[in-house]
């Protein structure tokens, strides 16, 4: 049936799903929860006395839930383009959800806080391992220094070619900018050679 017929079937958008990862308390959920064109599901729980010795809270100590599985949510870029975001829960316990999280991901985004930057190593390390392509976002939280984009690749010894972008994790707009660089990214490095989770 040719295209624009009054009888064709539309084609169906292509899916593509991202992860958000990154250390505790740097606004993974914020961030999905902030773009999702859906009520993002979250499976939260509150902070306990008994989760204290293994919940490092410095620098967050208003923080009183964590995610404890995931946080999902969707965005259509354009018409023919559809964002499933998985984010990830931020705690090493949690982080054998992680492997199950990555299986089939076009790329993600790895969220930094200038105030806890070492938080996430582990995420960029994680990452480069599985040749999974990702954006560095630095979540630009209220109070905290800002530091060229210079600085922050080289403290975290990034490859070249990985995108760093300044967000606020709060802005719809500005979280959408992070995802199209992750998709523009991950479409340029392209697949071949990725190893699987």
């Amino acid at each position: 049936m040719a295209p624009g017929s009054p009888h064709a079937v539309p084609e169906a958008p292509l899916a593509l799903k991202l992860l958000v990862a990154g250390g505790f308390g740097v606004g993974k959920t914020t961030m999905v929860g902030a773009v999702s064109e859906i009520r993002p599901l979250r499976t939260e729980e509150l902070l306990t006395e008994a989760g204290r010795p293994v919940d490092n809270t410095t620098g967050v100590e208003t923080k009183r839930t964590t995610t404890v599985a995931m946080d999902f949510g969707r965005i259509t870029l354009r018409d023919d383009l559809v964002l499933y975001l998985f984010g990830t829960p931020g705690q090493d316990r949690f982080w054998f959800l992680w492997d199950e999280l990555a299986q089939g991901a076009l790329g993600a985004v790895v969220l930094a806080d200038t105030r806890r930057l070492a938080d996430c190593f582990a995420a960029v390390d994680y990452f480069e391992r599985r040749g999974i392509p990702f954006t560095l976002a630095v979540n630009c939280f209220d109070g905290a220094d800002r530091y060229p984009e210079t600085d922050v690749r080289d403290a975290l010894d990034l490859d070249p070619e990985v995108p760093v972008i300044m967000c606020d994790a709060r802005e719809r707009e500005s979280v959408k900018k992070v995802l199209v660089s992750v998709v523009q990214h991950a479409l340029a490095v392209g697949t071949t050679g990725r190893r699987t989770a």
